[in-house]
């Protein structure tokens, strides 16, 4: 029971986290005109979340 709180909290942290950085990603394109920065935010950070909780599911 615990391990599934456990993941829950993590999975929610993480898409917390994922949405602040999708909203920095929209600051910087649109505030420093960096595309390039922005989607690299993005992908990263959508990869980065995608694969630690899959590490977390999984053990």
């Amino acid at each position: 029971m615990l391990s599934i709180i456990y993941h829950l909290i993590f999975l929610f942290a993480s898409i917390y986290i994922f949405l602040k950085l999708i909203g920095y990603a929209i600051y910087e394109i649109n505030t420093q005109n960096n595309k390039y920065g922005g989607i690299a935010i993005i992908s990263f950070s959508l990869v980065v979340v995608i694969f630690s909780n899959v590490m977390v599911w999984i053990n």
